[in-house]
Parts: structure tokens; sequence; C-alpha cells
């Protein structure tokens, strides 16, 4: 599970940041990309990455101004061209479909693929067998989400070494073991399926919030996240202009990581009007109140290790 920061950046395009989209890569969880976002000129930016559309299976939007929709259009037609026809599903809040039909009706694009478009309101907007997906609304100018990404426990691999080892040869037997199904050995041995079957890996969450200021949907959102992805438009000292245009500061993103005991904080969203060499800075404020934080870049990539612990 990786993500990949396609723009960070708040408002408008700049040459260091490009306006928001992240990256969920869950290609080994289910060969599939999740896109949280989709600024103008996202698919430029995936032009610069391996990441291919055609393997894009959902795509979340946070809210609707400019600069979190407008290289939504361009990137659905766009798949056609390049191989995808497999269905996309786009979530988000009220207003999308009709954004997403008029775009695309007014410019006679005609989609190769199925598209189905969910409106979203605050509770579970997706679930299966392997991931669940929360939304709540989050406090900004217009309606805006933040999402929870949960992973469902998984069972732990076959140990098929320690089988061999045992003289329990491949066939039949290991898919029931792997059921945790106990099993009689010709030889009249009673297998026990747990005492061949790794610890059960813990699921991992992810918090991917849309722009906000501090508040307490955002805490229970990103409740014990391993990655908590907030805004951090402003730097710390700020927080009235934070306040007034609905955004939040470094150090208020900080804050919101710590009273949501996460295990680490990435901000994202960060206003042009900070050079690059000042990214450093918005960092350490951060860090100042939460250690573990890091800023994002456009073509970062945060890997979010698998958990292998037992679980009670």
């Amino acid at each position: 599970m990786d993500i990949f920061f396609l723009g960070t950046g708040a408002g408008v395009p700049a040459k260091p940041r490009n306006v928001t989209a992240i990256a969920l890569k869950l290609l080994e969880e289910r060969g599939a990309i999740w896109l949280f976002d989709c600024g103008e000129a996202t698919q430029h930016q995936i032009l610069h990455t391996s990441i291919k559309p055609r393997r894009i299976e959902k795509i979340f939007i946070t809210h609707l101004h400019g600069d979190h929709i407008y290289g939504l259009p361009g990137l659905l037609s766009s798949r056609s061209f390049q191989g995808g026809e497999t269905e996309v599903v786009v979530y988000g809040p009220k207003g999308l479909k009709e954004y997403i039909q008029i775009s695309l009706s007014i410019s006679q694009t005609y989609l190769k693929y199925p598209l189905s478009i969910v409106e979203i309101e605050q509770g579970t907007v997706f679930e299966d067998e392997e991931f669940k997906v929360e939304a709540e609304l989050l406090e900004h100018g217009i309606p805006s989400y933040g999402y929870r990404v949960t992973e469902k426990d998984r069972p732990g691999t076959l140990l098929a070494d320690k089988l061999l080892e045992d003289g329990i040869k491949p066939g039949p037997i290991y898919k029931k073991i792997k059921a945790k199904e106990s099993v009689e050995l010709e030889d009249g041995r009673l297998i026990n399926p747990h005492d061949y079957i790794g610890p059960d890996q813990k699921g991992r969450v992810i918090a991917i919030l849309g722009d906000t200021r501090k508040c307490d949907a955002a805490v229970r959102l990103a409740e014990n996240a391993d990655l908590l992805i907030h805004e951090a438009t402003f730097s710390a000292g700020e927080e009235q202009l934070a306040y007034d245009y609905f955004h939040s500061t470094t150090t208020q993103a900080a804050e919101i990581a710590g009273r949501a005991n996460v295990s680490m904080l990435c901000l994202t969203h960060i206003s042009s009007r900070y050079e690059r060499s000042e990214w450093r800075t918005l960092e350490k404020e951060a860090q100042e109140l939460f250690p573990n934080t890091v800023i994002s870049e456009d073509f970062k990539e945060i890997h979010i290790e698998a958990k292998k612990e037992q679980i009670q």
C-alpha cells in the first residue's frame, strides 16, 4: 500500500506544486489505484509516473472547489484512449454528478468503459470484503469531506516451509489448512491448522482529508490511523487567516494528529506563497508538536508497511 502525491498545492497551480491529487496505490492488494481529488493537469502529472490510468478503479472527491476537480473530465476522457475498459466509480458531494455529466456532454465525450457517480453523505460510502471507506463532513466554505480508508484484517499466511519440514507435501490439504480446517493425514496424524498459519495481519488505516479548519471531525476520521494526510495551507501564527479562509495551519494539523493518536502525519495543500526554501520550516513547525511529520511534495511516495500482529 503506497500513497503517491500527484499534486500538493493550494488554490492555483505553481511551478513547484500542482493542485491537489493523491493516488492510493493498491496494486498488491487489489491490482488497482484509487485517486483522491483530481485537480487541473492531474493527467499531465501522471505522465511523469509509472501510474496507468486504466488501473484507476475509484476516485474520491473531497469537495467541489476547482483546484480539486478541474482535472477530472480530462482524466476520465483520456482513460478511454489509454486502454481503460473496466468500470470507474467516482464518489463525492452533491453536485458532482451534474458537473461530470455536463462536462462530458458538452464536449461530446463518449467513454468506452462504465462510469458510475455516487453522491455521498456522511457514513460508509464503500465497503467490500477487503476495504471500508467512511466519509465525514469537515469545516470548509462549501461541503468538504474527509475519507477514512480501512483495510480489513487479513488471515495470516500459510507456513509452507514448516509444512514441508513436517513431511506434509503440497496439495489440496494446503487449501484446507489455510481455511483453518483440521485435517487428518494418511498416517493418522491430526493437523491443527493454527500451527501452520502465521499471525493474523491487522489492516492498515489511512485518513485523507479535504480542505478544512481544525475540527473534531478530523480527529474522528484519523483516530489511530497509520497515516493522516491533512491540509496545511498556512504556516504557524496565521491561525486567524486560516480560520477566515476555512483552512488550517501546520501546527493545527499537528494538533489533530496528536489528538487522534496517528502514527504519521503528512502535510499537504501548501499555499504557493511559500517558496521551496521555506518548506522545511513549515515541516519543523508541525514536528515541534508532532515529531513524526513530513511535508508532501509532488511525486513524493509514502509506503505503508503491512502490519503483522496477532489479533486478539
